[in-house]
């Protein structure tokens, strides 16, 4: 994770280090369960014009960031899936406003990739995804 000098900066590079082998294997499992609903979400969210930086939360417990869009079980999946995007974020400053422009340069492309900003125990971060392929 990298932490600037605003203590309410927090951004990631693209899969921090901070996330170990099992929890990105957990995530991916149950990513693979939801991945077609959450890629119709992004794809609406960017065409409505709310953002054009998506991002989904997933966690085990309840944050109180994002809109429910997956909850656990719905599709046997162990997480649950929020909507939300980067406007939220900066809202909430869990990114400083300073930070936009890096955070957006290290944004991957929504049609391939999804923005997941896990949490987990003592780990929140953003991490991404590849859409599976069809």
């Amino acid at each position: 994770m990298i932490n600037h000098s605003n203590e309410n900066t927090l951004l990631d590079d693209a899969n921090s280090y901070d996330v170990n082998k099992e929890l990105m294997g957990t995530i991916s499992s149950d990513f693979v369960k939801v991945a077609d609903q959450i890629k119709e979400a992004s794809y609406q969210i960017r065409k409505r014009g709310f953002s054009d930086y998506p991002v989904f939360v997933a966690s085990r417990r309840d944050v109180p960031v994002g809109q429910l869009l997956i909850g656990v079980n719905e599709l046997d999946n162990q997480w649950n899936y929020k909507a939300s995007f980067l406007d939220e974020f900066v809202q909430r400053e869990l990114i400083g406003p300073e930070s936009v422009d890096l955070w957006k340069e290290n944004y991957k492309a929504a049609d391939e990739y999804c923005c997941l900003f896990v949490v987990h125990g003592d780990f929140a971060g953003f991490v991404y995804i590849p859409y599976p392929e069809d």
